[in-house]
């Protein structure tokens, strides 16, 4: 795997811990701020639609760009606006940061999924995919427990100060190792002489791929270039569903947005159920934080390496027990060692299933491979902002601290329904193909 490919988790690590570290510092936030725990919540929701809205405008506008370049400028919006963040005394403020730096780490996502992808052959992609999110995990593990510690000792916006100065080393290693080349063009690095990277090509699907070298495995043949980025911007403003004709993608982005509001329903919460349900101290918190990551990076390993065998059965499998992990951990919230039991398995089946999914929309892109997978994004983050309002929602409306995981549960079951609906209209497709052929 080429070390660009990690750097790209990197960066992503120091994103990943912004996006999920509000989940030990919604109470810290409400305090301070004087808005209430659904408010505060909202933070996350409001991350969300900046990935939601960011992820095709900003995959549109910079596919054209040179990789390395669009990656370091949205970096350096994301660095700034947390620092505006941790400023900031008022609540509005704070959330117009969230959206502005959501917006970059849109477009960072957009770019660094079809840099990682391009880097590798056809048989590595899953592993490429698994890297960059696997640096979400990792925020999981240490980001958002770190910030969690960092909030109870110092404040909330400690955390936020901590996200700029993680996210500086990952702005050095980018100018270092990403190839400077366009997408679809030479790395101008390597006609330079600096050896920096190797040639993209186009692949099967449109996108930009990279050659490893003599040394390794051999680059994709190249193929016809993706949509130009006129006719792609014509699209998305008029007609975004043409975009999104490959069969089975609308339904798979819809499985994708319902998995991921459950998991952001339930993690947005998880420190309120933890400390006023459960029963433990907010010392426990950073901990049952770290074991939630420490098996969401057990579960993006797993789909890295198997999703791609049997990629049907190992969503299936995920979601199914999803559903019933989320309903048992909102029966036995309660019991501390059930709860902290839980925690770490629904982690690896939320990050596993997500993942497979992301890997399978990137595989049924077509043509319009760029924007489809920032539609990919924009499917993950409309999850991550439907999923804490809807948490809001049930504890405003007296539901108490277990029914964000009540919503959780009963997202996962709209989850199993919509690939449940997909499979069919899959099987139909063949028997209707396979009567054409035989007449």
């Amino acid at each position: 795997m080429p070390f660009a490919v990690y750097v790209l988790g990197l960066a992503v690590f120091a994103q990943g811990t912004s996006e999920f570290m509000l989940s030990g510092l919604v109470s810290a936030i409400a305090a301070d701020l004087d808005v209430s725990l659904s408010a505060a919540g909202l933070l996350t929701s409001a991350f969300a639609v900046g990935m939601v809205l960011g992820a095709p405008l900003m995959a549109l506008f910079s596919r054209t760009w040179p990789r390395r370049r669009a990656l370091l400028l949205f970096l350096a919006v994301f660095i700034a606006v947390h620092i505006v963040g941790a400023l900031t005394p008022g609540y509005g403020v704070l959330l117009a940061a969230r959206f502005v730096g959501a917006l970059a780490n849109a477009g960072f996502w957009a770019v660094a999924l079809a840099a990682a992808v391009s880097m590798v052959p056809d048989g590595l992609r899953g592993r490429a995919t698994a890297v960059v999110v696997g640096g979400v995990t990792i925020a999981c593990v240490v980001g958002v427990p770190a910030g969690a510690v960092l909030g109870e000792r110092w404040g909330w916006r400690a955390a936020f100060w901590a996200v700029a100065v993680v996210s500086l080393p990952a702005l050095w290693a980018i100018t270092r190792s990403v190839p400077g080349g366009v997408p679809g063009g030479r790395d101008r690095d390597r006609d330079r002489g600096r050896g920096g990277g190797t040639a993209p090509v186009a692949d099967a699907r449109g996108t930009a791929s990279a050659g490893q070298g003599p040394e390794t495995a051999p680059a994709p043949a190249r193929t016809p270039a993706p949509i130009p980025v006129r006719d792609e911007l014509r699209l998305l403003l008029t007609a975004p569903h043409l975009l999104l004709t490959a069969p089975h993608l609308l339904p798979t982005l819809l499985t994708m947005a319902l998995v991921q509001g459950a998991t952001f329903c339930a993690f947005s919460y998880l420190e309120p159920l933890l400390t006023r349900t459960t029963g433990l101290t907010i010392t426990w918190v950073p901990l049952a934080l770290a074991l939630f990551g420490a098996g969401a990076f057990l579960g993006v390993g797993a789909a890295g390496r198997y999703a791609e065998r049997r990629p049907t059965a190992f969503i299936a499998y995920g979601m199914a027990a999803l559903a019933l992990g989320w309903s048992t951990l909102a029966l036995t919230a309660g019991r501390p060692l059930a709860a902290l039991a839980l925690i770490p398995l629904l982690g690896m089946l939320a990050f596993g299933t997500g993942t497979a999914l992301i890997t399978r929309v990137l595989g049924l892109a077509g043509r319009s491979s760029t924007l489809a997978g920032a539609f990919g994004t924009s499917a993950f983050n409309l999850g991550a902002a439907v999923g804490p309002w809807a948490g809001g929602l049930a504890l405003e409306a007296g539901g108490g601290y277990r029914s964000p995981v009540w919503v959780s549960a009963a997202l996962m079951v709209l989850a199993l329904l919509t690939e449940g609906a997909r499979r069919l209209r899959r099987v139909r497709s063949r028997e209707r193909a396979s009567g054409s052929t035989a007449g």
